[in-house]
């Protein structure tokens, strides 16, 4: 029986064989009318007297992280495939914020698609102030090794055009969000590795390293993420640019569950150098809506308008 259980990770080996060695047991003492916990302490008590084996698997079980994975590849695609909705429609704040000046505030709202043929697309539009009203961007990202395609639309020259890959590295409007921040990434994109576990804010995280496999893919040198186990969010993410200090750091603020969806609704990405921080802070998020496919177009992108219906209805669903 045990060449059966050779295929299983080393959690779910030490779970077989202590509810193996267990449950006939319970069995034998339950069935001789003892309730389950004085039968629980009958076999703590007789069996630690009497085997070294059930000692060893209990301290080998408990030993054990409570979620475990057998390497950092393991824990990156459990995390890339977190549920999320097969659409997604939010709206909030953007808040610029720099040591000496006034924050600037920006409301927006996004939606988000995750297509049947794999592929995913997204749209950002900014209502207010008035000098970045009706900007947009547009994202699509796709399951072949296809480059994404990403289009800004600013109302000022009433087009949209497109974000070249050379351009990854841009901050969106301004913010402390790279246009590479909004792109996807996948899994194979990047060598993980598992480094442990650490605390912050005194919940225990899982420390993923990530380094991207062609250097030249990616702006970023190294990442390091705290993923938050039960929600399998980063709960923070720093970002490398060669040495071995962070150059940027973003922070999950404030995390709830949405339609039984975790969800970010406070968050925070900090630039280290420069001290420049970018909150966003949403304040409605709605899953699994009736959105159409084609509201991720240029057609759509470029007619801001268009969309104020689309909102009404989901709002209304």
């Amino acid at each position: 029986m045990l060449n059966n259980i050779k295929g299983l990770s080393s959690y779910e080996r030490g779970i077989f064989l202590f509810f193996g060695a267990l449950i006939p047991i319970l069995t034998k003492h339950i069935l001789y009318k003892y309730s389950f916990l004085n039968a629980l302490f009958y076999i703590i008590m007789e069996y630690q007297m009497k085997t070294k084996l059930f000692l060893i698997i209990v301290c080998a079980v408990f030993s054990l992280p409570l979620y475990a994975y057998e390497n950092g590849t393991e824990l990156a695609q459990a995390v890339y495939d977190r549920p999320d909705g097969r659409n997604a429609f939010s709206s909030g704040l953007m808040v610029l914020v720099e040591k000496g000046h006034k924050p600037r505030v920006r409301k927006l709202y996004t939606f988000r698609e995750d297509r049947k043929n794999g592929d995913m697309a997204s749209l950002i539009r900014f209502e207010k102030p008035a000098d970045i009203k009706n900007t947009g961007l547009l994202t699509v990202d796709y399951k072949s090794d296809k480059e994404t395609d990403q289009w800004i639309f600013l109302p000022a020259i009433k087009k949209a055009r497109r974000i070249s890959s050379s351009r990854k590295g841009g901050h969106f409007v301004g913010s402390d969000i790279l246009y590479e921040d909004l792109r996807d990434r996948k899994v194979s994109a990047d060598k993980h590795r598992l480094l442990g576990e650490k605390s912050i804010n005194g919940v225990k995280a899982l420390l993923l390293e990530s380094i991207p496999v062609d250097p030249d893919n990616s702006v970023y040198s190294k990442k390091i993420s705290w993923i938050h186990p039960k929600s399998l969010v980063a709960l923070r993410v720093d970002f490398y640019q060669g040495g071995n200090k962070p150059v940027k750091r973003t922070l999950v603020k404030k995390l709830e569950k949405k339609q039984g969806y975790w969800t970010v609704m406070n968050s925070v990405a900090i630039d280290l150098k420069n001290h420049h921080e970018t909150h966003l802070r949403m304040d409605k998020v709605l899953y699994d809506k009736n959105i159409p496919s084609d509201l991720f177009s240029l057609r759509y992108l470029e007619d801001p308008q268009r969309e104020i219906q689309i909102i009404r209805n989901i709002s209304g669903q």
